[in-house]
């Protein structure tokens, strides 16, 4: 028995369930900038001497 797949309606009612009412949006005048407290974690941080870590096995 082949089953429909759901309509957009559907699928937007099913989101409504899942996850409730959105936040209403944040206005342009609103909005503040960002500023990064942390420093970026991407890359390790230098170390003092880097022959000496500098080990193969």
């Amino acid at each position: 028995m082949d089953e429909q797949p759901f309509t957009d309606d559907e699928y937007a009612f099913l989101r409504h369930v899942r996850f409730g009412e959105l936040p209403p949006a944040v206005r342009p005048d609103e909005r503040v900038a960002l500023t990064e407290t942390d420093p970026g974690r991407d890359r390790p941080e230098e170390s003092e001497d880097p022959i000496r870590w500098n080990v193969q096995g």
